[in-house]
Parts: structure tokens; C-alpha cells; sequence
């Protein structure tokens, strides 16, 4: 049996095309991180994902009461369920509990997307992705330069498995899905419009870096109206700000995946913090300005839409995109739709070996 561990908005992204294409027996093991509906349950039905078959509820909290809490109840359902394999995604706290769990346990563990770097340590993400990856046995990447990454860190390339990205898998399978008028009318947005999305602790956790992101964004919203979805982990910070108090400010509560995404397509730009996005952004052809000094999905700059930018950039940047045509791009190697059935391949080969 196989026990997926999924606990964020990007896991369960990323999981689906993995578990559909596993023919072995799986347990879906929802840790609770992201339990507001609008950010987990829904993603479950729009995703065709079988319901949970526990979920730990855990909540939020600091990393390390979250990270714990997780720890404790992942331990007594893997030792009552011994499991051959567990499977964890991306690089949040449910991912680093499990992986840590099954290790001490002695239970083999997978990592999809495994690989990616910053190299800024100071970013939760990083601190998880690196120990995750030196515990797992099968190391899933989703771009080349992830190889060499694992590669100079030691990890034995025979464990590690250029597969494409299953978060396009997802994106591709819904795109007929994806109605930006449907959207756009539901939601009362306008025609023409930025798409803004900010989570990362290092912009909406310090009230004063916080409010000169808000700034640049009135700016922004100057230009063309700007269209956020609100993360609930940044809304008390950004609304004390005044995020809402230009009148082409328009903020919406957090969308399911078919919603989030049609709003993401039909955006004349997107600025944002989240991996996730860069990579949507590859896929849709929409520029994407990524307020952040790093990015661990590299490949999103040099074969799609991303650029990285500093928020006194910000405006001139965005004043560049709506001058500027769509231009080409070329998309990443192996981002084809394809990789849930290529980690099943992998696994079944694995484990039955």
C-alpha cells in the first residue's frame, strides 16, 4: 500500500494525476495544514480526488507545533497501517513531518518535485526540501537542473528520476475547464486586469514590508485594475495595510483550482510570490513577475513567462508588460501532460523490485 500524504493547496495539485495512475492499493492521508474549505475540500472535488481516508486535522500554528502535531498523528497511522511506501509533494511542513516519520520507521520515501532550490535558506521551503530530499529513496524532478542539484548534495543519481512536472499534468487535463468570461461575469472582474497573489512569510509577514508592497501595488492598480485572491495567511497584514482602499483594487476570498486558474489565464500579467504559479504562468503564456530575490523553478525564467523582480522594479516592470506584445516561449521538456503515469511506472517498477 502506498499512504500519500498531502497537507496544501499544492500538493493536492500535484497529487492527482500521480494517484490516478497508480493501480496499486493507496491511502490519501490529509494532515489538516490548509483546512480552511475554500483552500483543501474544494480542490478535492475539482481535482476527481478520492476523499481522504484520515484526516489528522491539525490546523495551524507555528512550524514547529505544526510540524509536531503532524509528526505525532502521522506515527500512529503509519505504524497501524504499515504502508510499503509514503509518498509526500512539494516542500510544506506536512511533507518534512512524513518524510521524517517514515525514516525513523524505516519505510521508504518518494519525493515529487524533488530537487528544486533557491538556495536562500532562509525560506521555510528550502530548510524542507533539502532534508526531504536526503531522506526519500525515489527522488521525482520536474526539471533538469534539479539532477545536478541532488547530484552535488551526494544523492545517488540512481534515485533520482527526471520525470516532468505533474502539476502541468493537472493544468493540461483541465484546460477546456478554465472559462475566464465564466469567471470574470461570477465574480464581477473587469475586463483587463493584473492578477496579484502574496503568501510568502517575508512579504506579508512584517506589517512595514508588508504596506510597501501594498504601495507599489496602488501603483500597479494606476495602470490597470489588479484582481487578489487573498491568502488568509496574509489578509489581517495587508488589509491593515490598506490593500482594499484603491478603488481598482478588487479582492476576492480564496478560489477553488477551475476558478483560480481561469482568473490566472485571463490576466493581462500575474505578480506573485508562489512556485506554483510561475509554473501556471509557463503554461498559459502569461508574464509572470515573481516579487521575490530567488526562485527555486528556474526553468519558469528561462523557458517560460517568469522574471524575478524587487518591489521598487515592480511598477516599471509591469509598465514594460502591458507596453510589450505576448512573446514566445518555449516550453520545459517533459512538462507534456505525462508525468503521473511516468512516477506510477517508476514506483510499481520500484516496489515490485
Amino acid at each position: 500500500m502506498i499512504a500519500h500524504v498531502l497537507g496544501a493547496r499544492p500538493n493536492f495539485v500535484k497529487a492527482a494525476p500521480v494517484i490516478a495512475a497508480h493501480n496499486r492499493e493507496q491511502r490519501l492521508i490529509h494532515t489538516g495544514q490548509h483546512y480552511d474549505e475554500r483552500m483543501s475540500e474544494v480542490f478535492f472535488r475539482e481535482l476527481g480526488l478520492p476523499e481522504p481516508d484520515v484526516n489528522l486535522g491539525v490546523g495551524s500554528g507555528s512550524h514547529a507545533a505544526q510540524t509536531a502535531a503532524i509528526m505525532v498523528a502521522l506515527e500512529k497511522e503509519f505504524i497501524e497501517r504499515s504502508p510499503e511506501l509514503v509518498m509526500v509533494y512539494g516542500d510544506v511542513n506536512s511533507t518534512i513531518a512524513a518524510a521524517l516519520v517514515a525514516a525513523k520507521l524505516h519505510i521508504p520515501v518518494a519525493h515529487v518535485e524533488a530537487g528544486l532550490r533557491s538556495f536562500d535558506m532562509t525560506m521555510p521551503e528550502e530548510v524542507n526540501r533539502r532534508l526531504v530530499d536526503q531522506l526519500s529513496n525515489l527522488l521525482f524532478v520536474t526539471s533538469p537542473e534539479a539532477v545536478g542539484h541532488l547530484a552535488a548534495e551526494g544523492v545517488d543519481v540512481d534515485r533520482v528520476h527526471f520525470v516532468g512536472n505533474p502539476m502541468i499534468d493537472t493544468l493540461l487535463a483541465h484546460l477546456d475547464s478554465f472559462d475566464t468570461e465564466a469567471v470574470r461575469a461570477a465574480h464581477g472582474l473587469p475586463e483587463r486586469y493584473i492578477v496579484a497573489t502574496l503568501h510568502r512569510p517575508a512579504n506579508v509577514d512584517d506589517p512595514q514590508v508588508a504596506a510597501g508592497l501594498v504601495k507599489r501595488l496602488h501603483e500597479i492598480a494606476d495602470l490597470a485594475d489588479v484582481v487578489m485572491p487573498v491568502h488568509p495567511r496574509g489578509r489581517r497584514v495587508l488589509t491593515e495595510a490598506g490593500l482594499d482602499d484603491h478603488p481598482r483594487v478588487t479582492l476576492l476570498e480564496p478560489l477553488g483550482y477551475v476558478d483560480f486558474v481561469a482568473v490566472v489565464r485571463g490576466a493581462v500579467a500575474a505578480v506573485t510570490d508562489s512556485g506554483g504559479v510561475q509554473e501556471e504562468t509557463t503554461i498559459l503564456g502569461v508574464p509572470c513577475l515573481t516579487l521575490r530575490p530567488n526562485t527555486e523553478r528556474p526553468i519558469t525564467i528561462t523557458h517560460g513567462t517568469n522574471r524575478l523582480v524587487t518591489p521598487d522594479g515592480l511598477v516599471s516592470a509591469v509598465e514594460q508588460v502591458l507596453a510589450s506584445p505576448a512573446g514566445e516561449h518555449e516550453v520545459p521538456p517533459l512538462w507534456d501532460g505525462k508525468a503521473g503515469p511516468r512516477i506510477a511506472r517508476i514506483t510499481e517498477s520500484w516496489l515490485n523490485g
